[in-house]
């Protein structure tokens, strides 16, 4: 295969890594924290050492296997080994419970699975009985526990094998076909229950071949692996990387992100927009300690505010103010990343201009692209060649897309998937007549081709009056604030709208020491009438902004931080609104008690 030749499977794609003569294709953290190269040519032993025991234990094509790991090289060895046998992985969040992950593997009819570590396996092992799991695998190196089979004796004497081919395996990794499945991913759902999305060999790679087309990755990049891998973005990402010849460094856990952007030094960052917005929340937090470098940096943001379409064009400003604000705040923020980033790139939930405009104020071009895990994931995307701020790109060459009539967007192309897995309702729910996928995002196409998306369809809140009220763009102002980590909108079929809103905790604490708000507990600190005093001035600073009918009537701050754990948020760190309205009813219907009587604008 010619160099950045279009894909046809995930399979040609494992050709292309386990052939490129790469030293250090892959990195990980020993016990040590030193980091470790993996070749090429480890890859491909590995890859074929795992799939030889997949065929010994019976796994045969279109069988499916579930993958249960945070980001290590593990996992991405696991996958290349199961699509070379034909076999459908099924990669499932760590963080879920033992029932959740088995009601997964009962819905896939997994007969196998490969886990991370011991904690994993007895989560899984202590809910084997309700799966039809025949073989449980274990990634970490030890004595495994009984039950278990050990992924390093699998691998025992791979690398002592390396520069030598295997004809027959090589057959079987040509032998998959682009229609063939290649993976089950359970979207998380902002507003439902779990559905197993089937994705072909052929719907990635041809997504592959064209959603990094225009950002020039080659083999001198290097990306840190830190989203979670059962989520498409994070895979996606490791894909594309190894299709241009790049290095990916697997960070198995968020805190460790910092330390492991200072020693890898990446030249590639992809982040969902909440990470995005924590970081510009830590340089404002730091900043406030000091009366002067919180105005060093005001000044700052205002003098590149003035040049964020050309840093967005990707021009370095040459006037003498930007120069100094480069040299004391765009800096800092660039080596917080690495100090080596060339290429920033958002995706997995809406960014909100705000955020994409302080990043270029700073002199990082952040670049949003779009997509869901039904399309394989991207569907458009900005980049160095062809962006608009604000926008999410323009679609890809590979996908069509068209508006219906009350906005939602309509996608058709390659990169499609062909339906939800044993869900023939869902699937003619989300296509229509003439083969569109529904999208189920409200979204507008400018005279340049370019994508805006305004807001989820069934997001939208009606009031009692009648006006549609999108969510997202709200909230997204909010959490621009330091002192905001989430924001929940509610307010559907009611005269007024109101806002639940989740502090940043650590700003908040440091912010009510200064002012002398003694508090026993957080119930105790967002009760406290100077901390909702504060609150009511960020709110009245968005509503400024806002019609009448959009403004935020009412708020309410809750005493706890909104998290993947806890349940209220995706791996993407979007809003699962049912689950917060679900956990927060009393509080909402509180909101809302007098509402006979309250003027609704």
């Amino acid at each position: 295969m010619t160099p950045n030749a279009p894909l046809t499977t995930l399979n040609e794609l494992f050709n292309r890594v386990s052939t490129a003569a790469n030293p250090r294709a892959m990195l990980w953290q020993d016990e040590f924290g030193q980091w470790q190269p993996i070749s090429s040519d480890q890859i491909y032993q590995r890859v074929r050492a795992l799939a030889k025991a997949f065929q010994a234990w019976g796994v045969q094509k279109g069988d499916r296997i579930a993958l249960v790991s945070e980001n290590r090289w593990e996992w991405a060895i696991t996958d290349f080994a199961t699509l070379a046998v034909g076999a459908v992985d099924v990669p499932i969040y760590p963080t879920l419970t033992g029932e959740q992950v088995a009601a997964l593997m009962r819905d896939a009819s997994c007969r196998m699975a490969v886990v991370s570590t011991r904690q994993q396996f007895e989560k899984l092992n202590a809910v084997r009985g309700q799966t039809d799991l025949e073989r449980i695998l274990l990634m970490d190196a030890g004595e495994p526990p009984e039950g278990a089979a050990s992924f390093s004796e699998v691998l025992a004497g791979a690398d002592e094998r390396i520069g030598w081919q295997d004809a027959a395996f090589d057959r079987l990794v040509q032998s998959v076909a682009p229609d063939d499945l290649a993976t089950l991913i359970y979207t998380s759902g902002t507003t439902g229950e779990p559905k197993g999305v089937a994705l072909t060999h052929g719907n990635i790679a041809s997504n592959q071949t064209f959603a990094t087309a225009e950002f020039g990755f080659g083999p001198r990049d290097a990306c840190i692996s830190f989203l979670p891998l059962s989520h498409i973005t994070a895979r996606a990402l490791d894909y594309a990387m190894f299709f241009y010849g790049a290095q990916v460094a697997y960070c198995s856990h968020f805190d460790k992100l910092p330390e492991a952007m200072r020693q890898v030094r990446p030249t590639v960052f992809v982040g969902v927009p909440r990470v995005y917005e924590k970081i510009r929340q830590a340089v404002e937090q730091k900043s406030s300690v000091s009366p002067i470098k919180k105005r060093i940096l005001r000044w700052a943001v205002q003098t590149g505010f003035r040049h964020r379409d050309a840093v967005y064009d990707g021009q370095r400003p040459q006037s003498m103010a930007w120069k100094m604000a480069d040299k004391l705040v765009y800096s800092k923020v660039a080596e917080a990343f690495g100090g080596r980033v060339t290429t920033f790139i958002s995706g997995g939930a809406p960014l909100g201009i705000d955020t994409a405009q302080w990043f270029a104020s700073v002199g990082i071009p952040l670049y949003e692209g779009y997509g869901l895990t039904e399309t394989s994931p991207v569907i458009a995307v900005n980049s160095p060649v062809r962006h608009r701020m604000g926008s999410v790109g323009r679609p890809l060459p590979n996908v069509s897309c068209k508006l219906a009539e009350d906005g939602e967007l309509l996608v058709r192309g390659p990169s499609i998937f062909q339906g939800y897995w044993q869900k023939p309702e869902a699937n003619t729910e989300c296509f229509d007549a003439e083969g569109w996928f529904c999208t189920g995002d409200i979204a507008h196409i400018d005279a340049d081709g370019f994508l805006y998306i305004t807001d989820r369809k069934k997001e939208l809140l009606k009031t009692s009056g009648g006006k549609l009220v999108a969510p997202q763009p709200i909230e997204n102002k909010l959490k621009t604030n330091v002192f905001v980590a989430q924001v929940a909108l509610v307010g559907d079929r009611h005269k007024f709208i109101s806002a639940l809103i989740a502090p940043n905790f650590a700003a908040l604490e440091e912010w009510a020491r200064h002012r002398g708000v003694e508090a026993q507990s957080r119930e105790d600190l967002v009760a406290d009438t100077r901390v909702v005093a504060h609150y009511g001035e960020l709110v009245r600073e968005v509503n400024a902004g806002l019609a009448n009918f959009e403004t935020i009537k009412r708020f309410r701050i809750v005493a706890e931080e909104w998290t993947l754990e806890n349940g209220h948020l995706t791996p993407s760190m979007k809003l699962k609104r049912r689950e917060i309205t679900t956990r927060y009813a009393e509080l909402i219907a509180a909101l809302y008690e007098d509402e006979a009587t309250a003027r609704a604008e």
